[in-house]
């Protein structure tokens, strides 16, 4: 959904409930596991610290949507679980209007492959710009104790705006995976 005007608390209140009730707008849950067929792979991943202190605070920043607090976008409700089922909606301002953008968390992920790792997945719904599945995660790597913190995300224009202004939306997620390390890192060191 495309705004010349910020949305009001109840206006997002309206959209989230709305959005419950949509299903993904692709075909699997899962699909940053596989090479996708068609789409963008995007991936970035940032040293946040090191040792079992920072990655504790790391977990708890990403486990209560820090990597969001970056001025220009914005998740509700704000004190969103991250458990699977949870609905979100994601408010970004660009180029002077605003989206809002219907998500779904579809899966958390698995420790049992990593021993200190956290994270979830989100899936995009049909009332998205875009479709796809974007992973936030932190882990610590086993052997150098660097706290890491990874966004990997596939995608593709869902919205016929989205679909005409792709150099524009591509510059928009890189920015947006820059901005979200950085509010971690922020997060982190309060």
């Amino acid at each position: 959904m495309f705004l010349a005007r910020r949305p009001s608390s109840d206006d997002i209140r309206r959209f989230l409930d709305r959005s419950r009730g949509l299903p993904l707008s692709y075909p699997a849950i899962g699909i940053l596991d596989q090479k996708p067929r068609h789409g963008r792979f995007d991936e970035a991943l940032a040293v946040l610290g090191r040792g079992s202190d920072d990655f504790d605070r790391t977990r708890a920043a990403l486990a209560t949507w820090k990597h969001f607090d970056i001025g220009w976008v914005d998740v509700f409700p704000r004190d969103a679980s991250c458990d699977p089922g949870t609905t979100v909606a994601v408010l970004i301002r660009h180029l002077g209007f605003w989206s809002l953008n219907g998500a779904r968390v579809v899966y958390g992920v698995d420790e049992t492959r990593r021993r200190s790792a956290f994270g979830f997945a989100y899936g995009t719904l049909t009332n998205h710009a875009e479709s796809g599945e974007e992973l936030f995660e932190v882990f610590m790597d086993e052997q150098t104790s660097d706290v890491m913190y990874r966004i990997r995300a596939v995608s593709w224009p869902q919205s016929v705006v989205a679909r005409v202004g792709t150099p524009i939306v591509r510059r928009l997620q890189a920015r947006f995976r820059r901005d979200s390390a950085a509010a971690m890192t922020r997060a982190i060191r309060r």
